[in-house]
């Protein structure tokens, strides 16, 4: 089923802005340009629903999406950006920890690191920290249409044995060019949310 309907209801910068009905909600985590906005554009089939800033580094706000009046994806912030400031860091990254720690409607987070790459530190840390925290943990490797189709295996593999995954987390490749990865996605995030065959 078709996501019909998609708004954003809140760009939070506090816990006291939070929706307040206690649906469901799945966080999308990752360090800044690694595709949060394509990812979350791609499941919700709008071009530019989640908007990319042009400023790596610059959104700093929980953005709130409902779809269907039923699940909200939260865009946290993306972290790692050098050009930052420490302040700036400090902020929303005490912003983020106080939604991944008390955020009782949150079901589970999707972590993007990017193919093409070795996971970072930050990527590492940001895993260990939801484990630490129980949350459910899908982790989706971008970009992959970058990598030839016989190296892709190797490159999950890699990922997960960097990220330490523990036996019940999974790596999905994703490529919002090719939508390669979008149904075992949207499988993960029905089960995890709890609305099974009522969104995709």
């Amino acid at each position: 089923m078709d996501v019909h309907d998609v708004k954003l209801t809140i760009s939070a910068v506090a816990a006291a802005q939070y929706p307040t009905d206690g649906r469901p909600e799945i966080a999308f985590l990752g360090r800044s340009n690694v595709g949060k906005s394509s990812l979350i554009n791609r499941l919700i089939k709008r071009k530019a629903m989640a908007r990319t800033s042009s400023v790596p580094g610059k959104t700093q706000t929980l953005n709130f999406y409902d779809l269907d009046s039923r699940l909200f994806f939260v865009d946290v912030p993306g972290y790692g950006y050098a050009k930052v400031s420490k302040a700036a860091r400090a902020k929303f990254a005490a912003m983020i920890e106080t939604y991944l720690t008390t955020r009782q409607p949150l079901h589970g987070a999707v972590l993007l690191v990017d193919s093409r790459h070795d996971p970072t530190a930050d990527d590492i840390s940001m895993y260990q920290y939801l484990k630490y925290y129980q949350i459910k943990t899908l982790v989706v490797a971008t970009k992959i249409d970058k990598t030839p189709k016989s190296k892709r295996l190797h490159v999950v593999k890699q990922i997960t044995k960097r990220m330490d995954l523990n036996q019940t987390d999974v790596v999905i490749p994703f490529s919002a060019v090719t939508g390669e990865g979008y149904d075992a996605i949207w499988s993960w995030l029905e089960q995890t949310a709890g609305v099974e065959g009522s969104l995709k």
